[in-house]
């Protein structure tokens, strides 16, 4: 395969008050970006185990203040040039998703130059 994978966790920085202080904010923190790197690399396992060179698939995860998901992930293609997006779709109901929308919808509806997947 002569294409490069780079598996991307965005992890939203939260509200300035959100945490008592800033020693919990750290704890926090910490702990998800642990839980974060245990997923990430499962995942890239498992396209090395499916046929993916080990030197071809990256992991990353970012904080980033993102008022909308949808945005950052665009911000993050915007910076980087990836050529495709590959994006889960959550299971929201079509009530749910009419009034606030998904994070896929809004990918697929306002990414350019590039290719955009949803998944299951």
């Amino acid at each position: 395969m002569g294409f490069k994978v780079s598996i991307l966790h965005v992890i939203p920085e939260p509200e300035e008050d959100y945490f008592p202080t800033s020693t919990e904010k750290e704890k926090w923190f910490t702990q998800y970006e642990k839980k974060i790197d245990v997923m990430l690399k499962d995942y890239r396992q498992l396209l090395i185990k499916n046929g993916f060179a080990p030197e071809n698939v990256s992991i990353r995860s970012i904080v980033r203040y993102c008022p909308s998901m949808a945005k950052c992930i665009l911000l993050e293609h915007d910076e980087t040039g990836y050529s495709t997006i590959v994006v889960g779709r959550q299971g929201l109901s079509r009530s749910e998703e009419f009034l606030f929308g998904s994070i896929s919808s809004k990918i697929v509806n306002h990414a350019r130059k590039c290719t955009v997947w949803v998944v299951e």
